[in-house]
């Protein structure tokens, strides 16, 4: 009896119970590997090189780790570099060397027993063909945080070890509080574990030479833009600045290279303070002329003291002693403020945590970085239209795919005057990956493209006078009524946009509606933001711009800023449409009643949309006045550049893309369109015959009776 009452209590347990723990383990194995479903029941798992990379790396958390105190029992390891970029130099690869992810924004938790990598939405498929078995998958915002994970791992009181260097501070006071609570503990380790199993087999850091940004481009000498920033601190009541983003120390200094993929950067730090100016940085990558331009060989306040690229944090416990009050940048929408680390190395009550000064003097570019960005891209659309006019040329004669159109892109874009580069990873999604909004396309992921469904590319460029970010949608056979009203419902909304006119004092996120309306319409959305600041031959996204609904912002738009213009439609596991455009902010010197001055929005971005997939009875007549004043836009600019390059194939293809289109339709055209002209027509050519055939024999009816 009592054993049968033991038996009635367990299978209680089973029902109740085990699903729900079966759950909770299932719930922090992350996304289900696809690729490893194969060695489910088996134990052993492949030798690769990643995998004994990993292994490396436990040992190293039980041994070099306990040189600065216990050993650490897990590690987590960012896929930034010590100036926290997304994308980083070949040597600075430290997750790609571990892990084999290629991709950017991840991170990964290491312990004695797992191991799990956080990765974007767009770059999931690609992380799950490229990581070992022995890698859990999860998504960056997904329920499941690091700290949620490390303490399904670990037991209470544990050490976790992240290197500072690679951290921003916001982020690890983050982790900090959340690992807190789960009992926890977060430990800097200034030792990189990755850098002490990469060894030899680490690549050299690049020596490009440094190269000036003249004037004739830039429109403002480096003197000025310190002077500018010195007034700033004098506001701020600091005694100095450090300067950790790449991106504004090249344009503070007007100084470019090639440090990095897709930024023209220089791996360095600056110190501004009001008597000096120091400028980290390998002494290789200087030549004479640069020395001419930054004035290194005088002695006062306007002279560029050259040192060493590490002897900036020795540098900062010195001067620490003798400064009141230090600016360290904070985070500013797409920069992440400096690292833990350099908030360590000063003392906590001299630190001022601001935004940085430069990036509002940045994104407010001056008429010759204007006239530079106008430039920039004419280049790019005649390198788009090239591209697109020898792909659609060779469509049906050759064999297609996601990669080999990139490489179409890249070279058309690369082959322009100034040309310095790429702004960005190029992306060409086809089919079912064009409905993913953040697809990169890879080799692992890469497939063939038909004429059966849409084609998304965005890319962009970099080119001495400004840089580029483009998106279009292409279909190279017929569409279906479902894809031409996708594809305008986005038009729609880039169109009404561009054509804004508006009070600056106008929030940023108000602005995001207009954009959104066509697509809420349909009860669908995009997730992506609809647009971010875009530099003059600089990053390619630069805050404070970032357009997007639900985020609360005090910046507002001035005249001068550039910014991207982006809509989507997504239909899951179908299709995707997908453009942007990078527009200008314009003063239109009329006052509002409110004090303001009203501004508006100039297209800058030059490149055609695709005419065939337009439903012209989904858009406005106003709409379709703006689209045509874009297209002739597009004939008199890009048609002079490719005239000018000799280049007929790609001026003829252009030309048939912006094609005028009618305003008005009439009434009869229109209600056949929209489909009311079919029961209008059927109305007069078969109703109305058959009630006076109808008559005619009543009548005849009517005659014979009587």
């Amino acid at each position: 009896m009592k054993s049968l009452k033991w038996f009635h209590w367990l299978v209680i347990l089973t029902v109740f119970v085990l699903p729900s723990s079966i759950a909770k383990i299932n719930e922090f194995r992350g996304h289900t590997r696809e690729i490893c479903k194969y060695r489910k029941g088996k134990l052993l798992q492949p030798f690769s090189e990643h995998r004994r990379r990993l292994f490396a790396v436990r040992e190293q958390m039980q041994i070099h780790a306990s040189l600065e105190g216990p050993e650490i029992h897990a590690y987590i390891l960012p896929s930034y570099d010590e100036h926290l970029n997304h994308e980083v130099a070949p040597s600075d690869q430290r997750l790609q060397y571990l892990t084999g992810f290629t991709g950017t924004k991840a991170f990964a938790a290491i312990t004695q027993k797992g191991a799990a990598l956080w990765v974007e939405s767009r770059y999931l498929q690609q992380a799950d063909g490229e990581l070992d078995c022995d890698w859990e998958l999860f998504r960056v915002n997904d329920s499941i945080t690091i700290a949620d994970w490390l303490d399904d791992q670990l037991h209470p009181d544990k050490r976790v070890g992240a290197d500072p260097h690679l951290v921003p501070h916001y982020l690890w006071v983050k982790w900090e509080n959340q690992l807190k609570d789960k009992f926890l503990v977060l430990t800097k380790i200034n030792n990189n574990l990755i850098d002490l199993i990469w060894g030899e087999e680490r690549p050299e850091s690049l020596n490009m030479t440094i190269q000036v940004w003249e004037r004739s481009y830039a429109g403002e000498k480096w003197e000025d833009k310190i002077l500018e920033l010195r007034q700033k601190l004098y506001y701020h009541k600091c005694d100095a600045m450090i300067v950790t983003s790449l991106t504004e120390i090249a344009y503070l200094l007007n100084v470019r290279g090639r440090d990095i993929p897709y930024t023209p950067v220089v791996k360095s730090y600056l110190i501004v303070s009001h008597q000096d100016i120091f400028f980290y940085v390998d002494r290789l990558k200087m030549t004479l002329g640069l020395n001419w331009h930054l004035r290194t060989d005088c002695f006062n306040e306007m002279c560029v003291k050259i040192k060493e690229y590490h002897q900036v944090w020795s540098d900062m416990r010195t001067y620490s002693q003798i400064w009141k009050r230090v600016l360290v940048p904070a985070r500013c929408v797409q920069e992440p403020g400096a690292s833990e680390a350099i908030f360590s190395a000063f003392p906590l009550k001299i630190i001022y945590e601001h935004i940085s000064p430069v990036i509002l003097m940045r994104a407010q570019k001056n008429s010759v970085e204007q006239d530079g960005m106008r430039t920039a891209h004419v280049r790019d659309g005649a390198a788009i239209c090239e591209a697109i006019s020898n792909l659609e040329m060779r469509f049906f004669t050759e064999q297609w795919t996601e990669e080999k159109i990139k490489f179409e892109v890249e070279r058309s874009r690369l082959s322009q005057n100034h040309a310095k580069g790429l702004s960005m990873r190029t992306v060409v999604a086809y089919g079912e990956h064009s409905s993913y909004p953040y697809y990169i396309s890879s080799n692992v992921t890469d497939v063939e493209v038909t004429d059966q469904s849409f084609l998304v590319i965005e890319s962009g460029g970099q080119y001495y006078e400004g840089t580029t970010d483009v998106s279009r949608t292409f279909l190279f056979g017929q569409p279906t009524p479902e894809m031409k009203q996708s594809y305008t419902m986005v038009l729609a909304g880039i169109l009404r946009l561009a054509h804004l006119k508006f009070p600056s004092n106008l929030r940023l996120s108000e602005v995001d509606a207009l954009v959104r309306s066509p697509i809420w319409e349909s009860m669908s959305d995009y997730p992506q933001a609809t647009g971010h600041g875009i530099g003059s031959y600089n990053a390619v996204e630069e805050p404070p711009i970032s357009v997007a609904y639900g985020q609360e912002s005090h910046f507002h738009f001035k005249e001068g800023y550039f910014f991207s213009s982006e809509s989507g439609y997504y239909k899951p596991g179908e299709y995707g449409v997908r453009l942007k455009n990078v527009l200008e902010v314009k003063d239109t010197q009329r006052g509002h009643p409110s004090g303001a001055t009203f501004l508006a929005f100039h297209d800058v971005t030059l490149v055609p949309y695709e005419p065939k997939l337009i439903d012209g009875t989904l858009l406005s007549a106003l709409e379709k006045r703006w689209l045509n004043e874009y297209n002739a836009k597009i004939r008199e600019l890009v048609g002079d550049e490719l005239k000018r390059q000799g280049n007929m194939q790609a001026f003829y293809w252009m030309m048939n893309k912006t094609r005028h289109i009618r305003e008005y339709l009439p009434e009869e055209e229109y209600r056949a369109a929209t489909g009311t002209g079919n029961r209008s027509r059927a109305f007069l050519t078969i109703i109305v015959p058959a009630i006076l055939l109808g008559l005619t024999v009543f009548g005849s009816f009517l005659r014979w009776l009587l």
